[in-house]
Formats: structure tokens, sequence, C-alpha cells
């Protein structure tokens, strides 16, 4: 059935679910929402290398909903429609991951994705997050040195390390003003529903990865009366946003790399890097301490061990791609001839996931974003720098892989103090949550803590699934289809699913939307 637009009641509609989200004093102020409902977006094609199907439009959003009569930014946000008349449900909303991710091409891709019965019923709607590519994008004017988020803790490195992250903050500050506070979470989901209001829709249906699925738990915990058919695919834990999960790569590695070191043994005839795991985790570890001592050319690249913790982090997850590399750094090491697969092939380095509307925004804007959302959606980043030497030393014990990293120093420590409190997501709203149980930047245990602080969600989880991004266009798949049937009816699974990795599938290819991990040191992403 579809939902005529009735701009009356839509302008009551999100004026009156805003308002819930703010404090009374912010309410009060709450009135001028309404004309930012009334926006008539002026459609046209994105861009002439994309399909003529994907339009483009421009609204309006409140820099900072307490005060919506005040300054206002730019939102790009995109459509493929493709419902068919009588089998219209509504409009699908997505967004990709990041922060920091743009989300303009997505309704084309998810419509070479999607089956016949899904496409049906939605309208596919894309956006760039405030701050984002082509909505207002930010900016903190950082080198190429400056973007590397990746610092191992070194005692003899550690200052140069606080002095990087005070940098970051100061020049954040300095170029942003007063925008900087409200480039959040929070935000951005009023965003969303902003966009629902000029839609002229009832209520949002959304499919978010990775980052887009806190981004939709807090929509849903702001606005429960607009959820529609949710899901969230390789999810955060909303209880540990957001040093915790940068901390949880850490975490997540661990028992991946111990799985990594049993594969590989059993595969010593063609990577001869040991026949027991305990010899193929010491084969890794004297490497490491190898490239320490004299770097290892890797392809023209001069990588210590420090380098190849950090690269090969998200590889552990797929063994059979951890196992080649490390046998052609071993090779390299020895001075022998090696595959030609270095550890950071060309195509892999740094190459954004949307390369639809590139150079539209600043070449450090998702690293920008990155920094500017998990800063600026919670206070609970130490202050104290020794707080993060203490802790980087006891997680590098704890975790060798990467621990270290995870838990060093970041220009949070100097961010200001947040404009809001960081969003409790605890609430019975029914979602559907997916998830690979070898995920390198969302782990089994975040996905956990997703589903849990979602009490009305179902899970399908992917038993053996490697890969960052669960949900593709293999419609044989079973989570697929789990995703389909709720997507087409509406109806959650009656309990949670476990699928297993089909025979077909290949060791270490990720199968999802949402690209394997790259290493990308200027670009860190959920």
């Amino acid at each position: 059935m579809r939902i005529g637009r009735v701009a009356p009641l839509f302008t009551v509609g999100i004026t009156a679910t805003l308002v819930a989200t703010l404090t009374p004093a912010q309410a009060s102020a709450a009135e001028p929402l309404n004309r930012f409902a009334n926006q008539k977006p002026a459609w046209q094609r994105c861009d002439a290398s994309q399909p003529a199907a994907l339009q483009c439009a421009t609204i309006d959003v409140p820099l900072d909903y307490s005060h919506p009569g005040g300054k206002t930014i730019k939102l790009a946000i995109s459509r493929v429609k493709t419902s068919v008349p009588g089998k219209r449900h509504g409009v699908i909303l997505f967004n990709p991951g990041g922060p920091g991710g743009e989300g303009l091409d997505m309704p084309a891709m998810m419509k070479d994705a999607m089956p016949k019965k899904v496409l049906e019923q939605y309208d596919l709607i894309g956006f760039d997050p405030r701050g984002v590519g082509r909505s207002s994008p930010v900016t903190c004017g950082l080198t190429g040195t400056e973007q590397t988020v990746e610092h191992a803790y070194r005692p003899a490195t550690f200052q140069r390390d606080v002095t990087w992250a005070r940098t970051v903050a100061e020049k954040c500050r300095a170029k942003n003003g007063d925008k900087l506070p409200y480039i959040t979470t929070r935000n951005t989901a009023r965003d969303m529903d902003v966009i629902r209001a000029v839609l002229g829709e009832k209520k949002l249906s959304y499919l978010g990865f990775s980052y887009g699925t806190y981004l939709g738990a807090v929509y849903a915990q702001l606005f429960p009366q607009r959820i529609d058919r949710w899901v969230l695919d390789s999810s955060i834990d909303p209880a540990r946003v957001w040093r915790g999960m940068i901390q949880v790569w850490a975490e997540g590695t661990e028992p991946a790399f111990t799985r990594w070191t049993k594969w590989t043994a059993q595969h010593d005839r063609t990577y001869h890097l040991g026949d027991t795991p305990a010899k193929v985790k010491k084969t890794f570890w004297n490497l490491i301490a190898r490239a320490d001592r004299s770097p290892i050319d890797d392809g023209g690249q001069k990588l210590t061990g420090d380098d190849i913790r950090a690269m090969l982090r998200a590889e552990f997850f797929r063994p059979k791609s951890a196992a080649e590399s490390v046998m052609n750094l071993k090779k390299a090491a020895d001075g022998r001839a090696t595959s030609g697969r270095s550890l950071v092939p060309a195509d892999r380095q740094g190459t954004p996931r949307s390369a639809a509307f590139a150079g539209q925004a600043p070449a450090d804007n998702e690293s920008a974003t990155f920094w500017t959302v998990v800063c600026g959606d919670t206070a609970a980043w130490p202050r104290d720098p020794e707080q993060y030497r203490r802790d980087a030393i006891r997680d590098k014990a704890k975790y060798p892989v990467y621990g270290d990293f995870g838990s060093n120093i970041t220009p949070c420590a100097f961010w200001n103090k947040p404009a809001e409190p960081v969003t409790a997501v605890n609430n019975n709203v029914g979602v559907l949550t997916v998830q690979n149980q070898w995920d390198s930047q969302t782990p089994l245990v975040s996905g956990l803590g997703m589903h849990r602080a979602l009490k009305g969600s179902r899970m399908v989880y992917v038993q053996g699934g490697e890969g960052h991004g669960v949900y593709s266009a293999d419609q044989r798949a079973c989570a697929n289809i789990a995703v389909n049937a709720y997507l087409s009816t509406g109806q959650l699974p009656a309990k949670d699913v476990t699928c297993k990795v089909s025979g077909r599938q290949s060791p270490g290819v990720n199968q999802g939307i949402v690209p394997a991990p790259q290493h990308t040191p200027q670009a860190p992403r959920f």
C-alpha cells in the first residue's frame, strides 16, 4: 500500500519524534523543525558516470537540533525508485559504515544485490551522513602522516604519539569551529528522521553495515515508533563505543590468530611455516623480531615488526590469506623470490569503498569524520596520557598481536567535552541482526553485544563465516534468505537462526556487500 504524502501529518510527526529526543529546554525551541519536514527535494541525476536511475538531491538540516532556528548544514541524499505500484511498502535507507563512509551510491549497489521480491516493495535511499562527502564535509587539514592512526606502543615513541594526538585534536577544532560538536551519531540519527519526513513516510526501513549498525541502533532508541523493517549487519557493541570498539579489535584477533596457527599447521606442505600450531606461532613471532631488527622489503616497502602486526591483524580472520602473506614475508626476509603478492597489494592501498563521487570531499574527510564522531559521541575517553601508556602496556601483554595498538593514545584524549551524553541503547524494538563468526572489524563478541542491547532482536549467525559484512547478492546463501524473507514480509524469525558456510565458498573470501578490511592506516573504518 502506498503511503500518501500529506505534509501537515508528517510535519507533526517529525516535530513530535524529534522533541522526544531533546531536553525540556531544547524541546521548547523545536517548533522551527517543521520547516525541515516540508522541504521538497529537487531530484536530478547524481553523476554522469552513474546510472541515470540514481538520483540525488540536497536538503537542509539543523546543525544543532536544540536550536533548529539557527545554523543549517547541507545533507546529500540519493534514491533509486524500484517499487512497483500495488506492491510498494515504503522506502529503505542504507548506510555503508564508517564513521566517514559515503553512502550516495548505495541505492545503485543494493539494486544489483537485492532480489526482485524485495525491490518491488521499496524505493532505495542513500545519503552521505553529516560531515561526510557531499554533506557539509569536515576537514582537519591533516597531512598524510597525521592521518596514520595505528600507533604501536613503545616507550621511546610514546611522547611522539601524544604530540600526534594533541595536534590532530587542535587542527580539528581550528578548522571546524562551532560545527565540530554536532557531527555525531545522535544528530545523524535525527537527520535520518528528517529524511523520512521529507520523503513523506510514516516509518522507515533500514539496512546498515558495521558503523551503520550503531547508527541504526541509536535511531531505534530515539525513534522506536518510526522503525519498520530494520537490519543491522556486522554489529558494533553499543556498550563499547568508542574506545572499547577499537580495543575489541585486539581482543577479537587473538582467537583468530590461534585458529590461523592451527589451520596453517594443517597446511604445512603448502606454506612451510610449521607442522604444529606452536611451531607456526614461533615462526610468526621470530619473523616479527627479525623485522624489528632489520625491516623486511615487501614490494619496495620496508616493514618493521610493528608494521606487520598492524597489517596482518585483519588477515588472521582469513587463514589462507594470512598464511600466504606470512609465507611471502618469510621468503622476502630470507632473500628468496616470492609469489609477487605483497602484504598490501596496490589495489588495496586505501581505495575508498565508494568511488562514485571521488574528489568531492577533502582528502582527509574520512579520517577527520572518524575522529569527529568517535570523540564527539562519548566522554568515555581518558584524559590522562599516562592512562593510555598503562593500558597499552597491559594490553600488549594480554593481546600480543594488536593490544598496544588498540589501547594507545588517540586524539580523543584532547577533544572537547561532547555536546550530549552517549546514547544508551537498551530497548525491545524488533530488528534483525546478522553476524559472521570470523569478522575482523566487528568481531563476534561485538555482534553479541548488540544482540543483547536490542532485546527484541533476532540474530542470524553465520557459523564459520569470514569477512566483514554478511549480506550479499548470493540469494542462495542461508543468511541472505533470512534477511530477504524479513525485508519482504516484515516477519522476524521466531528464534535466532544459525547458518553454516556452504562448501562452495572459498576460504578467506569475503562474501558481503561491505568489502573485506583493507589495511589503510589513513582511514580507520568500522
